[in-house]
């Protein structure tokens, strides 16, 4: 477990090991795993997410942030989803539309994701 403050945004890093999460209980998996942690924002890796997952027909992707939303946990995902957003115009208004308001966040990387939340990006 990685747990990093920046910029008073507590910061539970998910390892890029494990098993591909898709499910809105998968997010509850890791709403569970940060519990008692006090953490603000789950950032998990891109390379997490099952195939599909950035299809926005399969609704996945939604589901996820919905659960997370619900719990008023942040997420961040981490990563290059150049491929997807590059297919897709509605992925690519998704992401957008998702780092403009904030909330959620889509990074490249780790120091990208320090970045935003530190104001500087």
């Amino acid at each position: 477990m990685v747990i990093e403050n920046i910029n008073g945004v507590t910061v539970y890093f998910v390892s890029a090991e494990g098993q591909a999460l898709a499910s809105e209980q998968d997010a509850l998996d890791l709403l569970g795993e940060t519990y008692g942690t006090e953490t603000d924002m789950i950032a998990v890796p891109a390379e997490r997410f099952a195939e599909g997952f950035f299809d926005l027909s399969t609704r996945q992707l939604g589901h996820f942030f919905q659960k997370l939303q619900n719990y008023q946990m942040r997420l961040a995902v981490l990563g290059d989803i150049s491929q997807h957003m590059n297919a897709s115009k509605a992925v690519r208004d998704f992401v957008g539309e998702t780092n403009q308001a904030g909330r959620h966040l889509f990074a490249e990387d780790r120091e990208a994701l320090q970045a935003r939340l530190r104001g500087k990006a």
